[in-house]
């Protein structure tokens, strides 16, 4: 029987951080990626995509904003939604014109996925990612009266707007995604950690905040009953004491050992926490069956599948 994995991508591998965003940009950024992900697929695993859609939600506000007096501004949920279009478009063609010169005959489907999160979350309460463009302190405040926007000082680089990120709960879509994996399809979905949605009288309406993409990916993984969840990132393994002396990679990472370095600090929740946080999630909730969770750099992603490299997080010990 083929194994399920899902492969979580980030927006910044879609759109580098120094480049502008051009499609021209994005398609070449995705082209490199396919022979990787086509290789999984000739493995025999079936190939679930997740990606992120920071940079490309914070040119959409931008645009948003530029052209505001002239056409309706969309609100955070349909910009989600838009870059998950586009973003699924291009993924889904470079595949597709890839399979077709390498003679696979796979298909590929992109879902438009909705993420159902708590009204109640506290993230609603505090506002922490921040998202769009840079704004001046008199800007900032007129945001802050006029539309009830949060904003902060970021970094000295002006005022941008917080929004919540809240913990996703259920994938509206999982059914639709895992009937055409398990049908033979290459799906992609959850873009941005998907469309947050939350139930009021009983129907599904849009609200303005981001889901963790990792998170999402996580939840996504259980709820399919994937074998792998493989989260890509900057760096090829895990590390304790990151950019010390002491410096030490991980290999292998048990949850019991994730739990003591989390207590510990050395996972920051700016950047390494939700990424473990969200693998230990998919192996605390694989209900007994066999999962394996890897982090990785997008250009290991091969190597790391096949057990060379990468960090893999698992239930137990299976060093000994």
């Amino acid at each position: 029987m083929n194994k399920t994995v899902v492969v979580a991508i980030g927006g910044n591998a879609i759109t580098q951080n120094n480049q502008k965003g051009t499609l021209e940009e994005q398609f070449a950024n995705v082209a490199k990626v396919c022979d990787s992900i086509i290789n999984l697929i000739e493995s025999g695993y079936r190939v679930v995509l997740t990606h992120g859609n920071g940079p490309q939600v914070g040119n959409l506000l931008i645009k948003n904003e530029a052209g505001k007096l002239i056409v309706p501004e969309h609100t955070l949920d349909v910009c989600g939604a838009e870059t998950s279009g586009s973003i699924g478009y291009i993924i889904e063609q470079s595949l597709q014109n890839r399979l077709v010169e390498r003679h696979i005959d796979r298909k590929v489907a992109t879902v438009i996925t909705e993420t159902v999160v708590d009204q109640d979350d506290e993230a609603f309460h505090h506002p922490t990612k921040p998202i769009g463009p840079f704004f001046t302190e008199e800007e900032s405040a007129f945001l802050e009266k006029e539309k009830g926007y949060k904003m902060i000082e970021d970094s000295g680089r002006g005022y941008r707007r917080v929004v919540p990120s809240p913990k996703p709960l259920e994938i509206v879509e999982k059914d639709v995604i895992k009937t055409l994996s398990d049908a033979g399809y290459v799906v992609i979905c959850a873009g941005g950690g998907g469309i947050p949605v939350i139930y009021e009288n009983g129907k599904l309406k849009g609200i303005e905040a981001v889901v963790d993409k990792d998170r999402a990916s996580s939840l996504l993984a259980e709820k399919i009953e994937a074998d792998y969840l493989m989260i890509l990132t900057g760096v090829e393994k895990v590390a304790v004491n990151y950019g010390k002396p002491d410096m030490r990679e991980l290999d292998v990472l048990t949850l019991a050992e994730a739990d003591r370095y989390m207590a510990e600090g050395q996972f920051p929740p700016g950047s390494m926490g939700p990424k473990v946080e969200s693998a230990c999630d998919f192996i605390k909730h694989s209900k007994g069956r066999f999962a394996c969770a890897i982090i990785t750099s997008l250009d290991k992603m091969e190597a790391a599948m096949d057990g060379e490299t990468g960090t893999r997080i698992v239930l137990e010990d299976i060093r000994s």
